[in-house]
């Protein structure tokens, strides 16, 4: 009789490449929002311009904890966050925001670990917060216990996939 023995090493590979925007080739959705121009992909579309009336932001409506998420459509490896402000007016709406990035759905992705969490952005001002590597399918932007509306023009997330899994035998 012989016996055939097998081990598996499951190994996650992570790409060296340099962190590009992510949120791109995502899929964005929110609590609410305030209609038309303001759906939640225009905080992906690539387009900066802090200007809601040309649709190029999104905006909730007044609500409690009101949220933003980017699903990646897979894990990444996040190096930083830049979020763009409008310029229009309500650069308050975007204060105590939290930035939360991680795998899990529950509470709609926002029990996920904080990456950062913002203080204020000025009308049209864009700002960068550092995640550290952080790994996650899910970016989530929450306004936590604040009643009113979120809103903002671009969210890009910097990152590299994390490959595929293999097995070594």
């Amino acid at each position: 009789m012989i016996f055939l023995t097998f081990s598996l090493l499951l190994i996650l590979v992570t790409s060296d490449a340099e962190p590009q925007n992510v949120a791109l080739r995502g899929r964005a959705t929110h609590s609410t929002n305030v209609g038309s121009p303001s759906a939640a992909i225009n905080a992906i579309d690539g387009n900066t311009d802090p200007l809601w009336a040309r649709g190029t932001c999104f905006s909730s409506q007044s609500e409690l904890s009101p949220w933003w998420r980017v699903d990646l459509l897979k894990t990444h490896k996040i190096s930083h966050i830049t979020i763009t402000n409008r310029g229009d007016c309500c650069a308050d709406y975007i204060n105590g925001v939290e930035i939360l990035i991680g795998d899990s759905l529950a509470n709609n992705g926002n029990n996920n670990p904080r990456c950062a969490k913002i203080t204020a952005i000025p009308l049209a001002g864009t700002q960068t917060f550092q995640c550290n590597d952080m790994a996650g399918r899910y970016v989530n932007l929450i306004r936590t216990g604040i009643s009113g509306h979120l809103t903002f023009c671009e969210v890009q997330v910097f990152g590299v996939p994390l490959n595929n899994c293999y097995y070594h035998t």
